[in-house]
């Protein structure tokens, strides 16, 4: 519950999805192991950036006073000792962490899959960060007709598995980056089946026609400005279309590729008349999924939504700006605080499948279990219903 493995802290209930063999593993190949005995190893700096991320935005010595208990060979609570030994782990082992969590939806996970899709989800946030020299240099500070803003920001686009809300992979950058530009390394996390859904400023010609190459099917907003020549109508109202990049090039002639549109109406009571939404599909069949089902569908996109937020206001805290004034060390907390989500998540996913009934996760409370957790590491009773003694958990 404080001491865990090698004399090092426990993580609680956490330990079950990231496991002493797990971090030590992730540390040996994200080359961070300490080169000489440390008072703190790298090790338990993993942990106490997990820690740091459960009960942010406490201080380092509270978050070491809960880690490791008085009389347990406790690590220094010097500040100046930790930064050096969290600068020097740097934010390549909670990224990976994050990674090992991966998909964990079963065939009767609810709102994991549509017919025979997996479904997952793109989707970006940002995150203030310390007004520092370093940091606007990192990731810029975003701008208005008023005037520069009060922090620097960094901009996070996150791949979700939808029946989860577990994020399988992030990629961040500063402020002015595009989404379509930060989702390019999370495309290797999707397999044959995954059904992708975005936002209208994610896709482009090219990104639906590599993901088809890779048996990905795509199911996007697009903005008024997608150049779509109507093709063929087909029976459920839905139509045919070529799509085409702005360019004239060969290049672009070269990536037009025919894809099915589904237009309607939604009306918004908060809004003056209806909002009109376009999407374009590379499921092309109207009897493997009908546009109504499709339309429906898209709405599958505020999990991810939800998702972020509980990140953003429940872990991170609704407000509050990340302390750190190095960009690695920035990086490293956002990093931790994906994977720790990502991990409660998780044991939430392994509960609600446990049960007889096979719940559907989004009835367990996300603040109620990150209390549980926390509980689990200081000594108080943690999940319940209690987790059952299996492997760790692992992705696809």
């Amino acid at each position: 519950m404080g001491v865990g493995w090698s004399g090092g802290p426990g993580l609680g209930e956490l330990d079950r999805v990231f496991p002493p063999d797990l971090i030590n593993a992730v540390i040996d190949k994200t080359g961070c192991r300490e080169v000489r005995s440390r008072r703190l190893p790298s090790h338990v700096m993993v942990a106490f950036c997990l820690a740091r991320a459960l009960w942010c935005p406490d201080p380092y010595r509270e978050v070491l006073r809960r880690l490791i208990p008085a009389g347990a060979g406790a690590a220094p609570a010097d500040k100046a000792a930790v930064f050096r030994a969290r600068l020097r782990v740097g934010p390549a082992p909670m990224a990976e962490l994050l990674t090992q969590v991966g998909p964990q939806a079963q065939a009767g996970t609810p709102g994991a899959f549509h017919r025979r899709w997996h479904l997952m989800i793109a989707d970006g946030t940002t995150v203030k960060v310390a007004d520092h020299r370093a940091n606007v240099a990192a990731f810029g500070r975003p701008g208005s007709g008023k005037g520069p803003a009060a922090y620097p920001v960094v901009k996070v686009m996150a791949l979700i598995e939808s029946g989860t809300h577990i994020v399988i992979d992030a990629e961040l950058g500063g402020c002015r980056a595009s989404e379509r530009e930060l989702a390019g390394p999370l495309w290797r996390h999707l397999a044959p089946g995954d059904l992708l859904i975005g936002d209208a400023g994610l896709p482009s010609v090219p990104i639906c026609r590599m993901l088809t190459e890779r048996g990905v099917d795509v199911l996007f907003r697009v903005p008024d400005s997608w150049a779509l020549v109507a093709a063929k109508m087909l029976p459920d109202g839905s139509y045919l279309a070529v799509a085409k990049t702005a360019t004239s090039t060969p290049a672009a002639a070269r990536d037009a590729m025919t894809l099915r549109v589904i237009e309607y109406r939604l009306d918004d009571p908060g809004r003056d008349g209806a909002i009109v939404y376009r999407l374009v599909t590379t499921i092309t069949d109207p009897d493997a999924a009908p546009a109504a089902e499709l339309a429906a569908l898209y709405a599958e996109r505020w999990e991810a939504e939800t998702t972020l937020a509980e990140i953003k206001s429940m872990l991170i805290g609704a407000g509050t700006v990340l302390p750190s004034k190095h960009p690695d060390l920035v990086r490293q907390e956002i990093y931790a605080h994906l994977a720790v989500h990502a991990g409660i998540r998780a044991l939430i996913h392994q509960v609600a499948i446990g049960h007889p009934d096979r719940l559907d996760p989004d009835r367990f409370s996300f603040t109620a279990a990150l209390r549980a957790v926390r509980r689990s590491i200081t000594g108080g009773p943690a999940i319940s219903p209690p987790l059952p003694a299996t492997q760790p958990i692992g992705g696809r």
